[in-house]
């Protein structure tokens, strides 16, 4: 019987990660990171199980080169670190759990050997010794938590040296007892400056040296951090943005630099991008860019918020549009400034409500 692969990418300080920060924005964080590595599956690899905060690939009757394996490790790496980098540039969250993410580290567990399967509610699912091994060996000596792990079995297989080095690998040897057996393997720390991180967009920030064309302000009785993270999680945004029919977001991203969301009012969509603000001068900012809402060609929204005591915090809202042609300005000057001042309004005082 051919010898199967096993491969299993798990990412470190889970536990603590979950257990010490904002629960939801944590979950959003560790599944954010799964899909990446799911999409950096170069290999055709089966995804059977996603566990927690790991993933179970395996690949039946069949074992990818010395040279295609390096190079799968070496994409997921590459991609979870690109991820890590965009989620730290691009927050603008203050929770613990968005400001924590760039301390989470990857490991990586690869094991070979004859793979058996059993079917559970109709589902075809890896089973037997060699499943067992691959899960023992994420317990092992390493003294790191960012590494990739190979046992010997399939470092035999794939006939990698177990002194092998390159500019991203420096293999050393190492084995561990599990359940009254030893199990040799070779593994490598990871240094993530060796990674060519993927390069990403910018998220737009906004330099505007000029008055807004309009201003609001209101008190509410909570903390900005709780004010921010009702203002950016577009779940609660249909309970208080006036006229908002539905909201259409990733329901599985923490909202940051670049995300983008639709509002459906009256019917029509109006598409949003969160933008930031040059040389801001608020505890928090939140902002948003849209080119939707007629006569505007374009408008950008801005949420600043500071604290005035423990329970109590105050809210500018600042809006900037721009409208080229003199007919465009001229509506806006007669009829869409107090149609946008009385929604901010109405907005506001459900904001308050809901707070």
């Amino acid at each position: 019987m051919s010898k199967s692969l096993l491969f299993i990418p798990d990412i470190s300080g889970f536990t603590n990660f979950v257990q010490t920060t904002e629960v939801e924005h944590s979950q959003h964080v560790i599944a954010e990171l799964l899909e990446v590595l799911i999409a950096a599956n170069t290999q055709e690899l089966t995804l059977a199980e996603v566990e927690g905060d790991a993933l179970f690939f395996y690949k039946e009757g069949s074992i990818p080169s010395q040279e295609k394996l390096l190079a799968q490790i070496e994409t997921m790496y590459t991609a979870f670190y690109s991820h890590l980098k965009l989620l730290e540039t691009h927050r603008i969250c203050p929770c613990q759990a968005c400001s924590s993410a760039s301390n989470l580290e990857l490991k990586i567990v690869a094991h070979a050997g004859e793979l058996q399967f059993i079917n559970v509610q109709n589902n075809k699912k890896p089973f037997g010794e060699i499943v067992i091994q691959a899960h023992r060996l994420l317990k092992n000596s390493v003294k790191s938590d960012n590494y990739v792990l190979l046992s010997e079995d399939l470092a035999n297989e794939i006939m990698i040296p177990t002194n092998y080095k390159s500019s991203l690998y420096t293999f050393s040897e190492d084995e561990n007892t599990y359940d009254n057996r030893t199990i040799k393997y070779i593994y490598s720390e990871i240094d993530t400056a060796n990674l060519k991180l993927k390069s990403f967009k910018d998220g737009e920030v906004i330099e505007l040296n000029r008055i807004p064309n309009l201003i609001v302000e209101r008190t509410y009785p909570s903390s900005p951090e709780e004010l921010i993270e009702i203002l950016t999680n577009y779940r609660y945004r249909h309970l208080w943005a006036e006229g908002a029919q539905e909201i259409i977001y990733n329901e599985n991203e923490v909202t940051r630099l670049g995300s983008e969301h639709m509002c459906v009012v009256g019917g029509k969509q109006l598409d949003f991008t969160v933008v930031s603000k040059a040389n801001a001068d608020a505890q928090f900012v939140y902002g948003e860019l849209t080119t939707s809402p007629p006569p505007v060609d374009k408008m950008y929204q801005f949420f600043n918020i500071d604290r005035i005591s423990e329970t109590e915090s105050r809210v500018r809202v600042e809006l900037f549009w721009e409208a080229k042609s003199i007919f465009k300005k001229l509506l806006i000057q007669l009829v869409a400034k107090k149609l946008f001042k009385k929604n901010i309004n109405t907005s506001l005082d459900k904001l308050y409500q809901l707070v």
